[in-house]
């Protein structure tokens, strides 16, 4: 089911997702506002928006046109909308001189306070933070912390963290955060004899306190987390000790919400690639008649594990609402660097996105930035027997690891099982080949001069069944399966009877 909607959500832009669920959001509060249920009036949160939302857009717009980027008015209206309600809408001269400030403030951000076209600093947080702790006309009230807006914070947020595969980070940030939160609150209501109901308390830090729009569309921001899980379940868990109990700093201030999610991002740029990397372009093939492979010659240093992608950028002009940025799993062992390859689904479009199509229109000795290694799909430690399960060109991060098991003299049990819509499709044919590891190709047509570790499903579809006649140790096997969402939705029953199972799916950001 994850997959499947997975799947529907990837269609969309992340930006564009994520205006839908705030714009939403925003409307429900609107309606909110004007029957009494919430603090703001419904004159102070459209004024307010209207004040972000312009002088963010002028910020964004200025600042991309003279570094020579592509506007993306998805972006500037984010920010707006999370500055929206993060701080106190007002009325008054001062009030609206202050948000129009923390817009400029979390805009400017962007370019002046990032590395290599990635965000150190959650922009909204940060334009929050510096108004508010120099009390310059406003300040973060985080006044879409009501139980009237709880459910529907929770559901937009659910849909967002679905769609970036954050749902997990959001739990372990939730989980700290309301445990630290109640303990703090019993400890004071002991300190001040005051009565405490945990009963009370548990469902208060929900419903009656930021943290699930914190966590839902802050927190999970992809640009200010860091590459790995593990790491950015420590951060998640950082934020959450210091927001559940906010630490003073003398008699400034505290170190809460969007302080604390400041310190946060800090701590998850430590993880970051750190030096500038270039892709210099030298070659472009067709491994399948719709999929093309791209050969790079690396300028910086680039550190990545067998199995994790990338993230390049290629600028043009006019991009459409996917923008310029996509994910690529990494064809090229570790071991084969300088030289680094990538593959993507190209020639079956016929629609192709700008960034395709500025992507195809690349010539050799085209210069393209890297603004991340990312991803956990990466093999189990020791000697686990592992089933490698591909779809199509899902196989890319597969090629990494075998052939860098190759390259160290690294023996491990591997079967690979391998679909593909028609055998012409079958990329990589002779690298994979050259590793040796055991492969069952589930094609529709009988692959010619197949390798004689390779085997022939007979045209057979893969289900439950079929996998468990090709490897009948599957129970003793950690499988990987990598591909479109939809091809993992419906081939990831079959592989419950697995030791584990690890997924990697195409969706993007």
């Amino acid at each position: 089911m994850r997959q499947r909607v997975l799947a529907v959500l990837g269609g969309i832009s992340m930006y564009r997702l994520v205006l839908f669920a705030l714009a939403g959001l925003a409307a429900i509060a609107l309606g909110l506002s004007l029957a009494g249920l919430v603090g703001p009036s419904a004159g102070e949160i459209l004024a307010s928006f209207a004040v972000l939302a312009l002088s963010i857009s002028a910020v964004d717009a200025a600042a991309q046109r003279v570094l020579r980027l592509p506007w993306r008015i998805e972006s500037s209206l984010v920010t707006a909308l999370i500055l929206l309600f993060v701080l106190q809408p007002s009325l008054t001269p001062a009030g609206l001189g202050g948000t129009a400030l923390a817009g400029v403030l979390a805009s400017l951000s962007k370019y002046l306070i990032a590395w290599r076209g990635r965000h150190i600093l959650n922009p909204a947080a940060f334009g929050a933070a510096v108004v508010t702790v120099f009390g310059l006309g406003t300040f973060s009230a985080w006044w879409v912390g009501t139980p009237w807006l709880a459910l529907f914070v929770a559901l937009s947020g659910l849909i967002v963290l679905w769609r970036t595969e954050k749902v997990r980070l959001m739990l372990v940030f939730l989980l700290v955060v309301v445990v630290v939160s109640v303990v703090r609150q019993a400890v004071q209501s002991q300190e001040f004899g005051i009565p405490f109901s945990a009963g009370e308390a548990l469902p208060a830090a929900l419903t009656q306190t930021p943290y699930l729009f914190l966590g839902a569309f802050m927190l999970s921001e992809p640009l200010t987390l860091p590459p790995r899980r593990w790491q950015q379940y420590s951060v998640a868990a950082l934020v959450g000790v210091l927001a559940g109990w906010p630490i003073a700093v003398g008699s400034l201030f505290t170190l809460g919400q969007e302080r604390a999610l400041l310190i946060g991002n800090l701590f998850a740029f430590a993880f970051a690639l750190r030096s500038s990397v270039r892709l210099v372009l030298t070659e472009r093939t067709f491994v399948t008649p719709t999929a093309q492979e791209l050969t790079f010659r690396t300028k910086g240093r680039l550190r990545f594990v067998a199995g994790q992608y990338l993230e390049l950028e290629v600028p043009h002009r006019n991009p459409d609402a996917r923008g310029t940025r996509r994910e690529f799993s990494i064809v090229s062992a570790p071991a084969d660097l300088p030289t680094l390859r990538i593959a993507y689904k190209d020639g079956d479009q016929k629609h192709p996105s700008s960034y395709k199509r500025a992507l195809k229109a690349a010539e050799p000795g085209a210069v393209l930035a890297v603004t991340g290694t990312w991803g956990d799909f990466v093999l189990p430690r020791g000697r686990t027997p592992v089933l490698m399960v591909a779809a199509g060109i899902g196989v890319t991060p597969f090629v990494s690891q075998l052939r860098q098991l190759q390259a160290t003299g690294a023996e491990r049990d591997v079967v690979l099982i391998y679909v593909a819509s028609e055998a012409a499709e079958l990329a990589f044919r002779d690298e994979l080949a050259a590793t040796g590891v055991r492969t069952i190709v589930f094609t529709r047509d009988e692959p010619a001069e197949l390798p004689a570790h390779w085997a022939w499903a007979q045209g057979a579809r893969l289900d439950a069944e079929a996998l468990q006649r090709v490897v009948p140790d599957l129970a003793a096997r950690h499988a990987y399966i990598s591909g479109p969402p939809r091809l993992i939705a419906d081939l990831a029953p079959a592989l419950q009877k697995a030791r584990a199972v690890t997924t990697d799916a195409f969706a993007g950001y």
